[in-house]
């Protein structure tokens, strides 16, 4: 009867008998407990003759739980971005460089993203709730950890561990809405998560300036224990998921070890590499291409691996099977990449070239992040009401290509309404995309892989966040850099490496002839190195449209198919 209505109901994107083995399915499902024989009719009945725009309403429970994801993805929302406006302070207090404030960051975005396919594995064989609670208690240690640190390698450890804690968060927030709400219904209810999301990536810079100027940068961290005080119990006592019905050796047996561990140590070294080329290092220096060589080719290695040898395979390999699936991934990356440039540099902008102090700068980017919500609450609503997705993508990249190719124009002399109005078509466009793309996914691979291809997604988001961050500050310094050495500033190198904490000894070189000739010759080179990123975010969202084309139309009327169902209900 099942397979029945998704065959009725469904698009399919994928040629006939590209799902999963039936005998598969079968061992899956002696695995949960199955309906009652007169529930499960009811269940069918109502299933063929819902009409498509009837409206889904969640239980107690799964409200419960909606909300519970929704106050885990605020913490590690506003902890990604609460640290944009205070690393220069962070730096000067820990006795640190630009370089190591710069690793506070790209450490937590770096390990976030390496471990979310391996945690994602693990919640389909261990259970949903059962890696959401760790992940949170992750989360808490790490916080603690960095709240107390005295010196950077303290703070880089405690980073670390609280991307533990992210990564599963973030990805089973994902996964855990992909279980319980059907995939028409689900754009309108993840506004739980997505509102929170934003509503933490909207407080965070203003928080963490607030803190740094009127109490300590400490409290960026200290601020998360409150909230996993309240996350902690309700994810114990909500998020009641239930769980396959094997004993824990066969579980351990079923984890891919070998796939997992080549992935992320691959993965990671490609990363750091990608990180540091261009800061720490030169791209030509042996430390830049040692470990990108070996990222690249421990990758392969494990895409081998998964393809032809892996009895269980962590990376579900029909995911990928559709160019429509692999095009909505790319975008997704290319998403989180143009978004934490803009976060990072745009601040850095405020910050360097109009000298606004850290309050003053969370507020400056205001404009861009306000409107990630209202964006991506509308356009879900109107996902859910038409079941149409494809015009808000292509529609979220056209305003964020434009808003970007405005960024160009930014000086020290910009005037407030001009680059408030980029901010403003930014954050628009950023949260069309931010909707639309995570349920395109869902709807173009089958529907029993959704929740695999939701983490997929959260997952190149989130590398695309790290390339953001990195590449941003590799073409900015290099531009920065060369305009310097053209306008001949004497010791342009130490300028451009020092770049954050030169800023107040830039703020005083205000007195006329010669200083006042030193002060603008740097600023030149601030903006040179801004136009830069500002360029290349332009050309990815212009390449985002272009990717974008390929995704299929899907249909988003598909029966719920799910071995985790919320027990109790």
């Amino acid at each position: 009867m099942y397979e029945s209505l998704v065959d009725h109901f469904s698009y399919k994107p994928l040629k006939p008998g590209k799902s999963r083995a039936r005998d598969e399915e079968e061992a899956m499902e002696s695995e949960q407990p199955s309906l009652p024989p007169s529930r499960a009719s009811e269940a069918d009945i109502k299933m063929k003759e819902m009409p498509e725009q009837q409206t889904w309403k969640p239980t107690t429970g799964q409200l419960m739980v909606m909300v519970s994801m929704a106050i885990s993805s605020l913490m590690v929302a506003l902890d990604a971005t609460i640290l944009v406006s205070v690393l220069p302070t962070l730096a000067v207090d820990l006795n640190g460089t630009a370089a190591m404030a710069f690793w506070t960051g790209t450490s937590y975005l770096l390990t976030h993203a390496v471990l979310q396919p391996f945690i994602a594995s693990l919640s389909d064989i261990f259970g949903r709730r059962e890696l959401l609670i760790p992940s949170i208690t992750f989360f808490a240690v790490g916080s603690i950890i960095c709240g107390a640190a005295g010196n950077f390698t303290t703070m880089l450890a405690g980073r670390v561990v609280q991307g533990v804690g992210g990564a599963g968060i973030i990805t089973l927030s994902q996964i855990i809405f992909a279980d319980m709400v059907p995939l028409r219904f689900r754009p309108k209810y993840f506004n739980f998560v997505l509102g929170a999301w934003a509503v933490g990536s909207l407080l965070g810079p203003l928080i963490g300036g607030a803190f740094v100027e009127k109490a300590t940068w400490r409290w960026c961290f200290y601020l998360n224990l409150p909230i996993c005080g309240v996350a902690l119990p309700m994810a114990f006592f909500f998020v009641r998921l239930t769980v396959p019905a094997t004993d824990l050796k066969t579980k351990l047996q079923s984890v891919d070890w070998i796939g997992n561990i080549f992935f992320i140590g691959g993965l990671t070294l490609f990363l750091i590499a990608i990180s540091w080329a261009g800061i720490q290092y030169e791209w030509s220096d042996w430390q830049t291409i040692l470990p990108l060589l070996l990222g690249i080719i421990v990758l392969v290695l494990t895409i081998v691996y998964e393809v032809w040898f892996a009895k269980k395979p962590f990376l579900t390999k029909s995911i990928f099977s559709s160019h429509s699936a692999i095009a909505s991934y790319v975008v997704a990356m290319f998403q989180g990449l143009c978004l934490y440039m803009v976060l990072y540099y745009s601040t850095f902008y405020f910050a360097s070239e109009h000298f606004f102090s850290p309050i003053r700068t969370g507020v400056s980017i205001l404009p861009a992040t306000v409107l990630l919500l209202p964006g991506s609450a509308i356009v879900s609503g109107l996902i859910t009401r038409f079941g149409k997705f494809r015009w808000a993508v292509w529609a979220g990249w056209t305003i964020s290509t434009l808003a970007s190719g405005l960024y160009l124009l930014w000086d020290e002399k910009t005037s407030t309404p001009v680059w408030a109005v980029c901010e403003c078509l930014f954050g628009l466009g950023m949260g069309m995309i931010l909707s639309s793309v995570n349920f395109s996914i869902q709807a173009v691979v089958e529907p029993e892989d959704a929740g695999q291809a939701a983490a997929m997604y959260a997952f190149m988001r989130s590398i695309g966040m790290t390339l953001g961050v990195a590449i941003g500050g590799t073409v900015f310094q290099n531009l920065m850099k060369q305009e310097l050495v053209r306008l001949g500033v004497e010791n342009a190198m130490q300028i451009t490496k020092n770049a954050e904490s030169f800023i107040e000894q830039l703020r005083q070189l205000r007195q006329p002839g010669q200083e006042a000739l030193l002060r603008q010759n740097i600023l030149d080179g601030y903006t040179h190195g801004f136009r830069g990123v500002w360029a290349v975010m332009t050309g990815i969202c212009a390449l985002g449209l272009v990717v974008s084309l390929f995704i299929k139309r899907g249909n988003l009327d598909r029966a719920l198919q799910s071995r985790f169902q919320v027990r109790g209900e």
